[in-house]
């Protein structure tokens, strides 16, 4: 393995002249510092704006950007070139200009904003159809300064040995650069590149947690499937050195209720046991595009244990679950990413709601009837929680 147990602090090469990259010194890497370096709270999956062309346009990706922060009362973690920007469908040079705009907007961001002394991270998916344009995508990563990068291994087509790919490939890089960004893995049956298997085998994320780079995973799965990641999170890492976060957003009204009298109890009992009490660090929201400041409380919410507050998110974000499927009993279809494009242009975010190939599209009428249901769920969650957290743009 590589001399990958560093990783460069953005935050430190720019402003200690003498961690500088220069010619006659070479890279200058710092050490991980594991205690500030998993993230809790709120990721927010950036949708991408897109021309005609499937190409990004930077002016409206910065609008988003800036709109999921909240100036501070949004996302804790900007992640951008995921599946809910619709990055396995766009070409890979458009993969890396998202990774730059991104990147940067969140720089000015935490230049401009300041709550609570938290900054915002971005993170950005390098994720691609081979294994060589997944690490052209990382090697750009590390370039712009991104502060993580999420990998799929299971949507890499030629792969290979996923432990090896991340001790011998990934690593090598990391050398050649002289610098390391934390890795977090993802898992997403529905863009396995092999349906027989959907899942990272436990044993697997418990090696590569060997590998000082590799910080957690985000579950796109069942509360089962969250469980077996949650039961290997104390033998991956020290206590607090790998985090889990929920994939499935909705899951974490589960993951955190607290149940009354000895039904609830036994519930209780029984959703503990199934995540082998470790609970998740954070959740992954992709509604969160549209409803940012919502989805913040909420998580706070969850995480205080506030009943009220999360019954009525809970109530709010199951509606608006159900206004982005269309069709009638087993036959609806879920048109999420272009019901976050239209909420966005409604809100004057954006100008564009472009999708790319193969992404879902609404019809004329489904248009009509999401604006519609879109604008009660938001006039109900406004009557029933504090203005201040209810998303502007």
């Amino acid at each position: 393995m590589g001399i990958s147990s560093t990783i460069i602090d953005p935050e430190e090469r720019l402003t200690n002249p003498s961690n500088r990259d220069d010619a006659d010194a070479g890279p200058t890497v710092v050490h991980l510092d594991s205690q500030r370096d998993i993230r809790r709270g709120l990721s927010i999956p950036c949708i991408t704006v897109l021309d005609a062309n499937g190409r990004v346009i930077e002016a409206e990706q910065r609008n988003v950007i800036r709109f999921v922060a909240q100036q501070g009362f949004g996302a804790d973690i900007i992640f951008g070139a995921g599946t809910t920007g619709e990055c396995n469908r766009i070409a890979n040079r458009e993969r890396q200009r998202l990774i730059r705009i991104q990147v940067d907007e969140a720089g000015q961001i935490n230049r401009d904003i300041s709550v609570d002394g938290r900054r915002i991270e971005a993170w950005v998916g390098v994720t691609a159809a081979t294994r060589k344009e997944t690490l052209e995508n990382l090697e750009c990563a590390i370039a712009e300064g991104a502060e993580a990068a999420v990998i799929a291994p299971l949507s890499i087509q030629d792969l290979g040995d996923m432990v090896r790919f991340f001790q011998r490939e990934v690593s090598d890089l990391f050398d050649h650069q002289g610098r390391a960004v934390r890795i977090f893995l993802y898992d997403n049956a529905d863009i396995a590149a092999n349906p027989r298997i959907p899942h990272m085998r436990t044993r697997d994320v418990k090696r590569l947690s060997r590998l000082p780079f590799i910080r957690g995973v985000k579950v796109s799965a069942s509360r089962r499937v969250l469980g077996n990641y949650t039961k290997g999170a104390a033998h991956f890492k020290d206590k607090g050195e790998f985090g889990i976060y929920v994939g499935n957003a909705m899951l974490m009204f589960q993951v955190f209720k607290l149940e009354d009298g000895l039904a609830g109890r036994i519930r209780e009992y029984w959703n503990r046991y199934l995540l082998h009490n470790e609970l998740p660090i954070g959740v992954v929201a992709g509604p969160a595009n549209v409803l940012p400041r919502e989805w913040q409380r909420a998580w706070r919410a969850c995480y205080a244990g506030d009943e009220r507050l999360m019954s009525i998110y809970k109530s709010a974000f199951k509606k608006f679950d159900a206004a982005c499927g269309f069709g009638r009993d087993g036959n609806r279809v879920d048109k999420s990413i272009a019901c976050f494009k239209h909420a966005l242009k409604i809100e004057g975010v954006i100008e564009t709601d472009f999708l790319a190939t193969g992404t879902l599209r609404l019809d004329d009428e489904e248009r009509r009837e999401f604006a519609l249901r879109y604008s009660a769920i938001k006039s109900n969650l406004s009557q029933l929680t504090d203005a201040q957290w209810t998303s502007r743009n």
